[in-house]
């Protein structure tokens, strides 16, 4: 059975899309990020091994263009207006549900993580990979995502705790 990237892309487009923007912390570098892993990967998909996980793959380049956009400065420059200016468009004073307000507050706090630990966080707790698999993907010693997970998930919960 051969493979479609297409097919495997589709497959793992939601969850790229939120390690991207747990990357990025905002939306439109996320999306740009998103596209460009997607588009690094469709040129390489050649030297993808089948057999081995694809999603790790596409998580793994993801970061790559995460790097190397943070490296050489091609990231959006400064908001134009203050974020919180960002967060008051398209504001829906009536929230639809409890729930949505807990997750703004859970990506909000969260995005307030160092980049170690809201890498470590977004893909153990938010896309369930494993510890190993993680520490693979990011080139880490077990211990070291172990340790970043922990320190990060004391500082969600003592940022989620004050705001109750």
């Amino acid at each position: 059975m051969s493979l479609s990237f297409e097919t495997e892309l589709a497959a793992v487009w939601p969850r790229l899309r939120r390690f991207a923007h747990a990357l990025a912390r905002n939306g439109a570098d996320a999306d740009d990020l998103a596209q460009m892993a997607a588009e690094k990967a469709y040129k390489s998909f050649g030297q993808f091994q089948p057999g081995t996980n694809f999603r790790s793959w596409m998580f793994r380049i993801c970061r790559t263009v995460w790097i190397d956009m943070t490296r050489s400065g091609t990231r959006r420059a400064a908001h134009e207006a203050p974020p919180e200016a960002a967060d008051a468009i398209g504001f829906d004073p009536r929230p639809a549900t409890e729930a949505a307000i807990d997750l703004k507050t859970a990506m909000t706090a969260m995005q307030k993580l160092p980049e170690e630990q809201r890498e470590v966080v977004a893909l153990i707790l938010i896309e369930g990979l494993g510890y190993r698999e993680t520490a693979e993907l990011l080139g880490q010693p077990i211990g070291t995502v172990s340790s970043r997970l922990v320190r990060g998930r004391q500082a969600l919960l003592a940022m989620l705790g004050e705001g109750r």
